[in-house]
């Protein structure tokens, strides 16, 4: 079915323009499934909403080869649960890097992150990707590039970061800027990082103001270990608690696992 809409065509639901491109979004949002990527989608979802362009966020989810899949699965939950499109990518990083990840590997995660005892790339974690946000924000680029849209929101935050070099705002900046090298001047993709000065407690606070997000909060997924509801002991899941913590709520997380328990009992 083809229906003309002034220069764009619809065909078979989807738009696109006389060059081809389709056209559905103006912002696409790298997501993961986690607590930042699934603030960051509602985030924009309420900028889209704000400014008359709501529906037109899509979330894009990127299959690397990561060594846990429950990170896809949430992901998937969580685009239904907001209503948003779900992108779904591959590219398979395990035969390029294999180990020298243990999130691409099956090298076990460090204790606490891997800051005292680890050996890793640079020395830092082992659960540090070299070179994914670069990786990732390219395909996001791509994305957008294809969809027409002008933002690419991502959940980098250099204040609770690990100490991975690409979630600071230097490596944003010099990313943009890479960008804007890379693509034709008629052309307008920018990165969006409105997590990156705050801590995992203002992450949390900003959560709560965002309609929705909470909601999704509780399907999301931070474990390092891949243990759906968290481990509870891994960098990550104690991260999520340090911030739930300090802005005082319970994690959404826990709520629902705790119902489900609770009804599971029941039961």
């Amino acid at each position: 079915m083809t229906e003309a809409t002034g220069e764009i065509e619809v065909v078979g639901g989807t738009a696109r323009d006389r060059l081809g491109f389709v056209q559905p979004y103006t912002a696409i949002v790298l997501f993961s499934g986690g607590q930042d990527s699934t603030t960051v989608l509602h985030y924009a979802m309420q900028e889209a909403k704000e400014s008359g362009r709501e529906g037109t966020v899509a979330a894009l989810v990127v299959d690397y080869g990561q060594r846990h899949r429950v990170e896809i699965d949430a992901a998937r939950t969580i685009a239904k649960v907001a209503g948003v499109d779900l992108l779904e990518r591959t590219f398979d990083l395990r035969g390029l890097i294999g180990d020298a990840s243990s999130l691409t590997s099956d090298v076990p995660v460090a204790p606490r992150g891997g800051y005292e005892d680890d050996e890793n790339v640079g020395g830092l974690p082992n659960s540090y990707v070299p070179m994914r946000n670069a990786l990732l924000l390219t395909i996001a680029v791509m994305a957008a590039v294809k969809h027409r849209a002008t933002w690419v929101f991502t959940g980098v935050c250099q204040t609770d970061y690990s100490g991975y070099p690409d979630c600071r705002q230097e490596f944003i900046d010099a990313f943009g800027e890479m960008t804007n090298l890379a693509l034709p001047s008629s052309l307008d993709v920018r990165v969006v990082t409105p997590l990156m000065n705050l801590t995992k407690a203002q992450t949390v606070e900003l959560a709560l103001r965002l309609p929705g997000c909470i909601k999704a909060l509780a399907h999301s997924h931070t474990c390092y270990e891949g243990v759906v509801g968290g481990c509870k002991t891994c960098a990550a899941c104690k991260l999520r608690a340090a911030g739930f913590g300090e802005a005082g709520i319970m994690d959404p997380l826990d709520v629902r696992r705790a119902a489900q328990a609770a009804s599971a009992t029941l039961g």
